[in-house]
């Protein structure tokens, strides 16, 4: 799998989530490791989101995993916090705003 696909994947499991009760600014880049490998952010600014393929250089944290691991958080098969422990991802920056990415992804509309 080539990163435009993975992004472009992982671009439209992220756009289902609802951030319309989010009030706070949230930025964090994905470093992706591996087969796949390239870099993209997501953020979440006055209650829309945002998926882009670039570095976001004021992000509140980074995470760095391979593409499997994000596609398993992603879906839900894998919480982020035992992926940490598991070391399959590493997390910098602010880590209260980190710890969000689970409410982010658990919002996604059923």
């Amino acid at each position: 799998m080539t990163y435009a696909e993975f992004f472009s994947e992982i671009k439209g499991r992220f756009m289902e989530a609802d951030v319309s009760g989010i009030r706070e600014h949230l930025a964090y880049q994905f470093n992706i490791t591996g087969e796949a490998e390239g870099i993209f952010y997501i953020e979440v600014k006055e209650g829309k989101l945002y998926v882009e393929p670039y570095e976001y250089y004021d992000r509140d944290a980074m995470f760095i995993c391979s593409a499997q691991t994000l596609r398993k958080i992603a879906d839900g098969e894998m919480d982020p916090i035992l992926a940490v422990t598991l070391r399959k991802l590493r997390v910098e920056g602010n880590i209260d705003k980190a710890l969000k990415l689970k409410s982010l992804i658990e919002s996604h509309k059923k």
